[in-house]
């Protein structure tokens, strides 16, 4: 005899409490799903089934509990929301044993689509700052190496080449690089007896690494997999008691999010990465306010953007006369903010100036940068008709692209291709599609 099946009453009252109508829901839904990579066409009628007690799919689940985690601003359980769970609960192991685990999946190969698919969610929680202070507990000390300040070193100039190959030619193949040397080098290190402040500098350095290889997992498109990075190396800045990369890694989860969209999760993040750094330099300084402006100008907030602006400009004019700092907040990344703020606040014209400026400041070792910024300049040009000078800047853009492996540069060209395809008769066109061509981007014929 078969049970009877029972109406969804937690689900019921989780969407009367987000206040969406049926076919408002199925939408979010749908939109999560394309997000992981398994896009559906849900409808009132589904959700409706749903209500009265179908047990949706795994993946319709998981994407059903993402829906509603952005909408309430709060983590949902599959419990109450009337679901049954998808296995055991997930816990999290000490640092370096999920720094291992997590590595090893980077390295694998048949992992790679499986880690793809990991969803970003704004519901995911972020340890505060006291939380991850001083967690010396999660490091087991090893029994058969010592270590000194001379395998830190060797784990920040490690860093440092990995920036740089991933500066110049994009995350793709940098970050499986980087997740080996995590898990066969630096989990070794952090198991290793250590003098207290050998031992400190060990986290710290582990933490910039792990942030470096979350930085890339973005540039690759696979945001779930840079969250899971981005809070392990809160965990070891914490436990380093490293102000500096755990506000560093909270404004990189911001920039995350707003770039994906989720202004409000991306204006919390920025705060709380100011918030965490009280003692901040100008530059610092800068580097947040810059993040707070673009942030509070997605969400429309006009007044509070252009304070922070005001804010970042002046910290940056402080830090610029004090020192000039490679690789790190300069004004190139300044007027990145300005035009991301203006184009978020309606000033079209305004924001193609300030990108155009920011390509001219940057260095010529940011190749994947140019080929962004380029591409957003002209993405903003042809929004006000500017046909002509919108094919001068994707030209431009092919000049560094065949030279990256980077996903959000090949995002850049699929834009390209999508928003000149009505405009393909006309000859700048037929000319910028015919040099794509043979860089490798798939232009249609």
């Amino acid at each position: 005899m078969t049970q009877e099946k029972r109406p969804n009453e937690r689900l019921t009252g989780l969407l009367y409490e987000a206040d969406m109508k049926h076919a408002r829901f199925a939408m979010e839904v749908n939109r999560v799903g394309s997000e992981l990579g398994t896009p559906t066409k849900y409808d009132h009628s589904t959700v409706s089934h749903w209500l009265s007690g179908t047990t949706p799919r795994k993946e319709a689940r998981a994407a059903i509990i993402e829906a509603l985690s952005r909408k309430l601003f709060r983590p949902v359980t599959h419990e109450e929301a009337g679901f049954p769970a998808l296995g055991p609960a997930l816990t999290f192991p000490g640092t370096v044993e999920g720094l291992i685990d997590l590595g090893r999946q980077d390295m694998d190969p048949s992992r790679r689509s499986v880690l793809g698919a990991a969803l970003f969610s704004v519901a995911l929680t972020i340890p505060d700052w006291p939380d991850v202070v001083g967690r010396a507990e999660a490091f087991a000390a090893g029994k058969t190496i010592r270590i000194g300040m001379g395998e830190v070193d060797m784990v920040q100039q490690m860093t440092e080449r990995v920036s740089d190959l991933d500066d110049q030619f994009g995350g793709r193949h940098a970050r499986p690089m980087a997740a080996a040397f995590l898990v066969n080098t630096v989990a070794g290190y952090l198991n290793a007896e250590a003098p207290e402040h050998v031992r400190m500098a060990m986290m710290s350095a582990a933490a910039d690494l792990c942030y470096l290889t979350g930085y890339m997992a973005v540039d690759e498109g696979v945001h779930g997999l840079a969250q899971r990075y981005y809070l392990k190396a809160l965990e070891l800045a914490g436990a380093a008691e490293d102000h500096l990369t755990y506000c560093t890694t909270l404004r990189g989860m911001s920039v995350q999010a707003v770039d994906l969209g989720h202004g409000r999760h991306a204006m919390r993040l920025a705060d709380a990465a100011a918030a965490a750094s009280p003692q901040a330099g100008p530059r610092m300084r800068a580097f947040l306010a810059g993040q707070q402006a673009h942030s509070a100008a997605q969400l429309g907030n006009a007044a509070e953007a252009l304070r922070y602006m005001s804010e970042a400009e002046k910290a940056m004019e402080v830090a610029e006369s004090q020192s000039k700092a490679f690789g790190s907040y300069d004004p190139a990344a300044l007027m990145y903010h300005l035009s991301q703020v203006r184009h978020e606040l309606k000033d079209s014209a305004g924001a193609v100036k300030a990108m155009q400026e920011s390509t001219q400041l940057a260095y010529p070792h940011y190749r994947r940068t140019r080929v962004r910024h380029n591409s957003l300049a002209a993405e903003r040009q042809l929004d006000i008709g500017h046909l002509e000078a919108a094919c001068a800047s994707w030209d431009r853009a092919l000049d560094d692209y065949p030279l990256v492996q980077s996903g959000r540069c090949d995002e850049k060209m699929r834009i390209m291709v999508a928003r000149l395809s009505p405009h393909a008769k006309n000859a700048h066109v037929k000319a910028l599609f015919e040099r794509a061509r043979a860089t490798g981007v798939n232009v249609a014929a």
